[in-house]
């Protein structure tokens, strides 16, 4: 069973502790960093959610393993990218939980993907507000989490048109989380 609660204000508060211990294990060990966004539907008010922060550490691609380095300093486990180019994961320490953190190449699909979807729900109501209804229905009857992804693909990606991702764009990253739903493999 997948569980999918109202928002809370505390997940703005709980990022904004997460980015700013990620801020400075990247700036003590010298690693550069574009930004640190909150994606995923806890970064988005109003919107029913996983309880678990979602963190993006935006980095150019000849910064991800200083990026990794740095977080690894924190008790954070690289795990690779999982099967979605640009995108590495991290097992999180109990301290920073619950959570999902990665390290994203600028530019890249899979942070475009998260940017697109965040904005997009930030920004129309009624989209947000269907999407929140295909949440709640999927988590009560996936079996799991890879079916709870399944069952949400088809709004995601009328989300990632909306939000003006080409159609190749959208098969790549429909292909993608097919693929994660499969192997049981996300972050």
């Amino acid at each position: 069973m997948v569980e999918v609660v109202d928002h809370q204000p505390a997940w703005a508060e709980r990022f904004s502790e997460l980015r700013a211990a990620y801020a400075r294990a990247l700036d003590a060990a010298g690693a550069p960093y574009r930004s640190i966004e909150h994606v995923g539907s806890t970064a988005v008010p109003g919107l029913a959610a996983k309880p678990v922060v979602d963190v993006d550490v935006v980095v150019a691609e000849a910064g991800v393993d200083g990026a990794t380095a740095a977080l690894a300093g924190l008790g954070l486990v690289p795990r690779g990218d999982l099967g979605v180019a640009g995108r590495y994961a991290f097992g999180v320490p109990e301290r920073f939980r619950p959570s999902n953190t990665y390290v994203v190449v600028d530019g890249s699909l899979a942070l475009r993907n998260h940017l697109a979807v965040r904005d997009t729900l930030r920004s129309d109501a009624a989209l947000r507000a269907e999407y929140d209804a295909v949440k709640r229905r999927a988590a009560a009857v996936a079996a799991d989490i890879d079916e709870y992804l399944l069952l949400k693909s088809e709004v995601l990606g009328r989300i990632l048109a909306r939000a003006g991702l080409s159609d190749d764009e959208r098969a790549a990253i429909a292909d993608t989380n097919r693929r994660i739903a499969t192997r049981g493999a996300h972050g």
